[in-house]
């Protein structure tokens, strides 16, 4: 990336920052979302199959009653409870087979988690709006079918703009590093940033550029059923890594 842009072409890019940011905060949420509805999936198995044995000893108590008081010249109907405890035990097969998948699903979960373990300490590349400031840097990748004048913009986890860069791009792959500082050069702290990557057409108008995020991994967790990645304060899902440089 080198050179300046116009004027008009500036103003086209940074009109079009304020809604990169609110899509990055969008996703943001999402993710935090996913997560929550995870955990309250493994909550709702365990509360369905506390409900069902309490529905069911009811049903037994009420059956034994029945049994006890029925008219012996004229015996109950067994066709009816015997379909009701068919029900019951179809319904339990049902949760319990909800509750197997969920530890299979956790048992595959460990597994990623191991072999994801491997790639700690390595330079991924990630398809994602959260930049990782580590160690005063941060690396994204991008490509542009020409050379083209592009604005990058950073804010930070409040979604302030901390810092507005406009060049011109090459044409094909481009990479940006970010020393941390904001617009009035004074230092960031290490953290998660939002990013996001613009260019302008010659009618004035903006455009966002696809790209991805690099970043050292420094550890690996879960989430219900999503393994992640740690880039210092960044956690990112394992699905986003794109390349292990």
């Amino acid at each position: 990336m080198s050179g300046s842009i116009s004027a008009a072409q500036s103003s086209a890019l940074a009109n079009a920052d304020q809604a990169a940011a609110a899509a990055a905060k969008a996703s943001t949420a999402a993710s935090s979302t996913s997560s929550s509805s995870s955990s309250t999936a493994a909550s709702s198995t365990e509360n369905a199959l506390t409900s069902l044995t309490s529905n069911f000893n009811d049903f037994l108590n009420l059956l034994m009653t029945q049994l006890q008081n029925q008219d012996p010249t004229s015996p109950m109907d067994t066709t009816q409870f015997t379909s009701e405890l068919v029900e019951f035990a179809s319904v339990e097969q049902q949760i319990n087979t909800n509750s197997s998948l969920t530890t299979l699903i956790q048992a595959t979960q460990g597994t990623e988690t191991l072999q994801a373990s491997s790639i700690v300490g390595k330079t991924v590349d990630a398809t994602s709006t959260s930049l990782p400031l580590q160690n005063s840097s941060a690396t994204l990748q991008f490509t542009t079918p020409t050379a083209e004048p592009v604005a990058i913009a950073i804010y930070d986890s409040a979604g302030n703009e901390v810092r507005n860069i406009t060049a011109t791009s090459n044409q094909g792959s481009n990479s940006f590093t970010w020393n941390g500082t904001n617009d009035s050069g004074t230092q960031m702290p290490d953290g998660t940033y939002s990013v996001a990557v613009q260019t302008a057409t010659a009618a004035g108008q903006s455009t966002s550029i696809p790209f991805t995020v690099q970043g050292t991994v420094t550890g690996v967790n879960s989430t219900g059923t999503t393994v992640n990645v740690e880039m210092g304060t960044t956690t990112l899902p394992l699905s986003s890594v794109q390349q292990v440089n």
